[in-house]
């Protein structure tokens, strides 16, 4: 009866150990899949994680790039600019200021311009050198004197000379900064073309 109570024992032992041992093997296979779906689910948001910050920085590199790309050409076109008007301002500032120097050529310029524009109608010319001017187109021009060319004194005024009917209904002005203005919207985009 011992022995029956014995192996009656080992039998319920051994039982008991095998069904602990399958409960632990089955207790560690869920464990292992649990682990095995933790580490995939890991992985996939880190790849996920990982494509979002490269989608990321390919387009900060691609707004830093367009944007650089901009600015550089911003810079450029503003610098093509500046040489630009350097270079006109040079030029015509020194062209201009010769040619009001030059009183032959700007008496030669005001007759020619006188010329065409009384051909309707007296005018009346107003500068600060009238004298000088009357010589000349007494020398030059005594017809349009005669046709009704009127040359006036006038002190102080800002331009090289003025133009106008008799009746004084309007005004042309020509000085240096007119000059200036006309031969530069004339010379840049040339300018520009030449340079760049």
């Amino acid at each position: 009866m011992e022995n029956k109570i014995q192996e009656l024992t080992d039998k319920i032992y051994r039982e008991g150990v095998e069904k602990g041992n399958e409960e632990a093997q089955r207790l560690i296979a869920n464990a292992q899949e649990e682990a095995k779906k933790i580490i995939e689910d890991a992985r996939k948001e880190a790849e996920s994680i990982v494509n979002s910050s490269r989608k990321s920085a390919d387009e900060l590199a691609e707004n830093t790039k367009s944007e650089l790309k901009l600015f550089a050409g911003q810079a450029v076109n503003a610098l093509k600019s500046e040489i630009a008007t350097m270079v006109t301002d040079k030029l015509i500032t020194a062209s201009v200021k010769d040619f009001a120097q030059d009183k032959d050529y700007l008496n030669a310029f005001i007759v020619a311009l006188a010329s065409k524009w009384s051909i309707d109608e007296p005018i009346v010319i107003s500068t600060a050198d009238a004298e000088s001017l009357k010589k000349y187109f007494a020398a030059h021009a005594k017809a349009l004197l005669d046709k009704g060319v009127t040359i006036q004194q006038v002190n102080g005024i800002k331009t090289l000379f003025t133009v106008s009917p008799a009746d004084g209904s309007y005004k042309v002005n020509f000085g240096e900064e007119e000059f200036m203005n006309y031969f530069k919207a004339f010379l840049r985009p040339q300018l520009v073309e030449m340079l760049f």
